[in-house]
This record gives C-alpha cells, sequence and structure tokens, in this order.
C-alpha cells in the first residue's frame, strides 16, 4: 500500500495547493493593469507557489504513512476516511517546511538531487539582474516559503473536516511536534556552533538529546500519535505507540548520519559526504571522535566541517569513522531500536492491518538508502 499512500497524499497535496491559487491571485491583483512587464507581483507570487508545489512534490512520505497505520492500528481501515487523509498529508507540509529551513541553515545546495528553494530563488534574482545579493534574496525567499508551508499545513488540516471530537484529541499532538522539531533544531545549530569539548561522553548525550527532539519524535511518534488520536486509540494502545515512535524515531535518525557519510549521491540525492562537509554534529560523529586516540581524533577535527573538503578528504573522514568502530555502533544502535519498537507493538491490542503495516513499516525507515 506504499505506492498508494504516496500517490493519495501527493494528490491531496496537489488539491490544496491548487485551492490556494485564488489567494495568491487575489494578493497579486494589484499589479498595474497597463503594465507589459514581466517580473510583476503575479508572476513573483506564482514563483513562490510553483516551488511550493515543486518542494511538495516528491519524497518517502512516511510521516503521513505513520499516522494512517497509527490510525488503522486503532480503529481499523474504516476509520481512514477522505478528512484523515487529508490531515496526513499535511504534514508532510509541515516536513517539507524544516526542509526548506534546513537547507537554508545548513547552507545545502541540493534536496531530493534538486538545486535547493533558497538556490533557486537566488538563481531567479540573478536571471532578473535584480538589486542587491543574489544569495541573500535566495535565504529570504525560502525562509519565507517555508513560513507559508507551515502556515498552509496548518490550514490544510483546519479544513480537512475532521470531526470536531477527533480534532480536539489530536491537536496536543500537533502543537507539540511543532514545538519539539523547533527547539529540537535549536538546539542542532547549538551544537554545530559550539567548539568541540573534552568531554566526549557529553558529546554523545548532547548528540542524542538532539535526535529525540529533532527527529525520533518529527519523523514518527508524533505522526503515528497523530493518526491513533483521529482513531480514538486508548491509553494502553497510545503509550505502546509512544515507545513504538520513540525508539523507530532515533533508528530513522541514525540511518539518515550514516547514509550522510556514507550515502550515495545518485540515490539520496545529496552530495556525497555532505554531513561531513557541514559539520554536522551527529552521533556518528560523537561516537567516531570518543573512538579515536587524542592524535587521529585532532586529525579528524581539522577536516571535519571544511567547506572545500576534496574527495581525497572526504575520503579519508570516511576511514576514520569505520577505523573508530561508530558505524558498526551504531549500526548496532538501530537493530536494537528497531527491535524495541517492533516488540511494543506487540504488547497491545492493535488492528491486524495496523499491527502488519507498521512493523513493515519499521523495517523500510531502518533499511532504506535514502
Amino acid at each position: 500500500m506504499s505506492g498508494e499512500i504516496r500517490g493519495g497524499v501527493a494528490a491531496r497535496i496537489s488539491q490544496f495547493l491548487d485551492s490556494r491559487a485564488p489567494v495568491v491571485e487575489a494578493i497579486a491583483v494589484w499589479a498595474p493593469p497597463d503594465s507589459e512587464s514581466s517580473g510583476g507581483p503575479a508572476d513573483e507570487l506564482d514563483l513562490v507557489r510553483r516551488l511550493a508545489a515543486e518542494m511538495t512534490a516528491g519524497g518517502k512520505r512516511l510521516r503521513p504513512a505513520f499516522a494512517l497505520w497509527g490510525c488503522v492500528a486503532a480503529a481499523g481501515v474504516e476509520a481512514v476516511d477522505t478528512p484523515v487523509w487529508t490531515a496526513a498529508a499535511a504534514l508532510d507540509l509541515l516536513h517539507v517546511s524544516a526542509l526548506v529551513h534546513d537547507d537554508v541553515m545548513d547552507g545545502s545546495d541540493l534536496r531530493r538531487g534538486q538545486p535547493a528553494a533558497h538556490k533557486q530563488f537566488e538563481t531567479h534574482h540573478r536571471e532578473q539582474s535584480w538589486l542587491g545579493d543574489p544569495a541573500q534574496f535566495g535565504r529570504a525567499g525560502a525562509i519565507l516559503l517555508g513560513d507559508l508551508l507551515v502556515m498552509w499545513s496548518a490550514e490544510m488540516i483546519d479544513s480537512a473536516g475532521l470531526a470536531p471530537e477527533a480534532l480536539a484529541r489530536a491537536l496536543p499532538v500537533l502543537h507539540a511536534v511543532r514545538t519539539e522539531v523547533t527547539l529540537g533544531q535549536y538546539l542542532d545549530v547549538v551544537a554545530q556552533a559550539r567548539p568541540p569539548r573534552g568531554d566526549l561522553e557529553s558529546e554523545v548525550l548532547t548528540a542524542q538529546r538532539v535526535v529525540e527532539h529533532k527527529s525520533a519524535k518529527y519523523s514518527v511518534q508524533r505522526p503515528v500519535l497523530f493518526g491513533a488520536q483521529l482513531g480514538g486509540a486508548g491509553p494502553e494502545v497510545l503509550m505502546a505507540l509512544e515507545i513504538y515512535g520513540s525508539a523507530l524515531g532515533r533508528a530513522f535518525q541514525y540511518r539518515d548520519d550514516v547514509l550522510g557519510v556514507f550515502g550515495d549521491e545518485s540515490v539520496t540525492g545529496k552530495p556525497a559526504g555532505d554531513d561531513l562537509r557541514e559539520g554536522k554534529r551527529t552521533l556518528l560523529v560523537a561516537h567516531t571522535r570518543a573512538g579515536l586516540d587524542p592524535a587521529t581524533r585532532q586529525r579528524f577535527d581539522s577536516l571535519f566541517g571544511r567547506p572545500d573538503l576534496d574527495e581525497a578528504a572526504r575520503r579519508e573522514l570516511q576511514g576514520l569513522v569505520t577505523r573508530s568502530g561508530a558505524r558498526t555502533d551504531v549500526e548496532a544502535m538501530i537493530t536494537r531500536l528497531h527491535d524495541e519498537a517492533v516488540a511494543a507493538l506487540g504488547t497491545v491490542d492493535l488492528t491486524a492491518d495496523g499491527r502488519e503495516a507498521l512493523t513493515r513499516l519499521a523495517r523500510a525507515a531502518v533499511e532504506r538508502d535514502f
């Protein structure tokens, strides 16, 4: 059903964005009627809407999938009606808003194999020969696009047609995830900015804290709880899914960390070793530094986070990650957390369809190469 979910989510996002066209056009009506030049308000706002459509057109759709199957696990397939589909799809608008902002903060040029939003705005500025710094314009445009997607995500859920009691149950989950991912992102920014300290154990704990709030809750735990609340799940089911989501969410991010260092660019859509170039202080990196002797750790630190990192230096860093034992350690954590998540599903009474699907999703979340 994964293909059906991806298609269904894509269709509902496309329908919603199309429904925003009159709103965008109304804001642009003040363009001079006798103007024959391009680049007026209508053209510029259409660019924003086009980029919103492009940025939300692909992806794994994991968050909507966790929400839909969380609902099924609680109440059965028949509970997944059109409003639930629409509300679940809206989670991907929230997700893409975070990706757009993330690329600005990380200075990432690519997203899913295409220029990141800020790079596309920057290119547009150059093509129009406008005033000012194209890169600054690009960053500003992407920040505003991300903000718009956050607001549209909320609007999409509000207008989905959910039963008032179901929406009331699920809203606290949405409020929580918006706060958690924002503050988790800030903790990540702090982790990148703060110089490494001698306390290697503290570095590991910091990386784990960032993962829990920036990724684990946001990627798996809150989406599956959101769906379960829409399905009217009881306290025991919610507790089991909370455990499932936390464990699997961490495993999901640790797989991302491994791919960020060792992933194939043609598959991930991101430059090979991008996390090494950006200096991402992931759990994999924390374990790497803890597993190296002082002299080798100094060599790692001298290369890690260099924007001009070349192919030879990237391969050297990858070798040090492997040599430290960090990759083996993190792979073992992924396996353990996956097993913990699946075990939680067996502790409560879930529908057979929901249990089976959430088990498959757990495997897909950790055994992926993109």
